[in-house]
């Protein structure tokens, strides 16, 4: 076949199988990246059949790469990640070291170096930003401070493993590898001290022009091709840069295509063109992405299953029991109830994208066997295929512990007494206000307006404090858990304000509130129709959704602005909310999560 053509032909096949293998895999409730994996698998040498040409599909996987790593920079927020420094970043890098010494005992074990153990528990260590985010928006967590610790836990790894792969190749000759020094013009002698202080030099070089620099030329690049009004030019201009300055970081400073696309992002990310930089971008960081995915998995040798299945069982092992405790652990050390610690044990157990590179440049630089890249391969498969089954158990555990109070109470004692230490002993006749995001807080505004008392319970530690600076009566706690609505005084409070979206949650709380007080009234809030109908079969005071509310207020606007009288326009409205409401449940539309392979960050969700 010619050249020409083993090119077409792996691309086409390599998106069609892909495309077959993600929406079997979509189907089964899987993450589509197991089913891109199976594809290469399917075109590989492995598999009877086609076999692609795996020189020119690892060629499309590095540019696969350079747009994962330059996605992964341009949503690279440091917001994010100091809102929760405090536990993020000593959990993460704990977890990384706890993960990556579990992966090196098995190396030694195998008999394998000291380098190749390196690679291999680093590449154990690091969670997928893919399967992490889209399992926290599918829970609606995203916007929870769950979510966001493990938002942040996770650009804590990513930005680890960003540094393991400039510093891994300068140190690869001291580790028992091939030295990729020289190839870029660094030169240490032998000298593993040489070595490093050069490359670290030559990246903090160019970290100093692309955050000196970079930062004013990039988005003015951006600025001249948005003015021209030509939207394949805006979109040529995102494509170039992120490639251009990749392939210059590693022709010019001998950096990685990885941490060149990633400064790219990030200084990208500083330009209010950014959002259209990442919508227009998406589409081919996709394709190449899924290309990535099948190139990873065309090197995949399913026998090792057969061959080593003790191996593998010890891979997975680490990966979902290792550093699953491991974060439970270092949450319940800093005093995070334990729901908040099973839910970033969860999303952190499983590997994917980082977990590939660091295998492949292991593979290049002769530190990693080929066993171990099967052994990483068959982890991550089995791992992000069973990451729904974690989530599930951890629920389970999670409501087994909170139904036992006693139990509860020795995982839950840091909230407990938070909650007790809050203004709101002695109050009666006031509202509890479950969740003050932008809902919560508008409606604990109306209540301050007009003095009326109320109490907020709230999980975001950081917002509890500055209610309390402010003079709110706030509890720190997940409201469902033992102890934190008695806290809030929910047996003398007149009513129950359910903030949040989470219907299930919202079903607990008005069983404990009636439990503690039978005659309390009750506003929920909930994005179902099904959910409105159960909770309004219950007597619930008032249910709201959120999408139909704000549908009735523009609908209202655009009747008075057609020229209807405000009388009439309201009295129309409040009809239309009064037969919705004795409608029958609509079925539930299908969720549609953020894109599989790079979920671009939108305003986050009301809580």
């Amino acid at each position: 076949m010619p050249h020409a053509s083993e090119l077409i032909a792996i691309i086409a096949l390599g998106l069609v199988f892909a495309f077959v293998g993600g929406m079997l895999a979509q189907r089964l409730k899987l993450p589509p990246l197991v089913g891109y994996l199976l594809a290469g698998l399917a075109v590989g040498p492995y598999t009877p059949g086609f076999v692609g040409n795996a020189e020119l599909a690892g060629q499309l996987a590095e540019i696969g790469v350079i747009l994962l790593m330059f996605g992964v920079g341009l949503h690279f927020s440091i917001g994010d990640l100091m809102a929760v420094r405090a536990i993020a970043l000593p959990g993460a890098v704990v977890q990384i070291a706890v993960a990556t010494l579990m992966g090196l005992a098995l190396s030694v074990a195998w008999g394998w170096s000291l380098g190749a153990g390196l690679v291999f528990g680093l590449a154990l260590s690091v969670a997928s930003t893919v399967v992490l985010l889209r399992a926290l928006e599918e829970r609606s967590l995203l916007d929870s401070d769950k979510g966001r610790i493990a938002v942040g836990w996770l650009i804590v790894e990513d930005l680890a493993m960003v540094l393991a792969l400039v510093l891994l190749p300068a140190l690869a000759g001291p580790l028992g590898g091939e030295s990729a020094g020289a190839a870029h013009g660094i030169a240490g002698d032998g000298n593993i001290w040489l070595t490093l202080g050069l490359t670290l030099a030559k990246v903090a070089a160019f970290a100093v022009l692309m955050l000196a620099g970079g930062r004013r030329v990039v988005p003015w690049i951006l600025d001249q091709a948005a003015r021209t009004g030509s939207r394949e030019l805006f979109t040529l201009a995102v494509l170039a840069l992120a490639l251009g300055i990749a392939y210059g970081s590693a022709e010019l400073f001998g950096v990685s295509f990885a941490l060149g696309a990633f400064f790219a992002g990030m200084v990208l990310a500083e330009s209010d063109l950014s959002h259209q930089a990442a919508a227009d971008s998406l589409p081919l960081q996709d394709a190449f992405a899924v290309l990535f995915f099948v190139s990873v998995g065309m090197l995949f040798d399913p026998t090792i299953l057969l061959r080593e299945p003790l191996a593998v069982l010890a891979t997975l092992a680490v990966i979902l029991v290792g550093k699953s405790l491991a974060a439970i652990a270092i949450v319940l050390a800093f005093r995070h109830p334990l729901s908040t610690a099973l839910t970033i044990a969860a999303s952190l157990a499983q590997i994917g994208e980082f977990s590939f590179i660091l295998a492949s440049l292991g593979i290049g630089l002769k530190l990693l066997p080929p066993e171990g890249r099967d052994l990483i391969l068959a982890g991550s498969l089995l791992s992000i295929t069973l990451n729904p089954l974690i989530f599930a158990g951890m629920s389970r555990v999670s409501r087994f512990i909170e139904g036992r109070p006693a139990l509860a109470a020795r995982f839950e004692r840091g909230a407990e007494q938070l909650a007790i230490s809050s203004h709101a002993r002695g109050r009666e006749g006031h509202a509890v206000v479950v969740g003050y995001g932008r809902v919560g807080s508008a409606i604990g505004k109306a209540l301050a307006a007009w003095e009326l008392p109320y109490v907020v319970v709230e999980r975001d530690r950081r917002r509890v404090e500055e209610l309390r600076a402010a003079g709110i009566a706030a509890v720190f706690g997940d409201a469902s858990a033992p102890g934190i609505l008695t806290a809030a005084d929910i047996g003398r409070a007149r009513l129950l304000v359910v903030a949040s979206p989470d219907a299930h949650q919202a079903r607990r709380l008005i069983e404990i509130a009636r439990e503690a007080n039978p005659g309390i009234d009750t506003v929920v809030r909930t994005h179902s129709d099904t959910e409105r109908r159960k909770l309004e079969e219950e007597k619930v005071g008032l249910v709201l959704m959120a999408e139909r509310e704000v549908g009735f207020g523009m609908a209202l606007y655009a009747l008075r602005s057609l020229g209807l009288g405000e009388g009439e326009a309201r009295l129309f409205i409040d009809t239309s909310r009064a037969e919705s409401r004795s409608e029958p449940a609509a079925e539930a539309e299908p969720e549609i999560g953020a894109p599989e392979l790079r979920p671009h960050r939108e305003a986050p969700a009301e809580s």
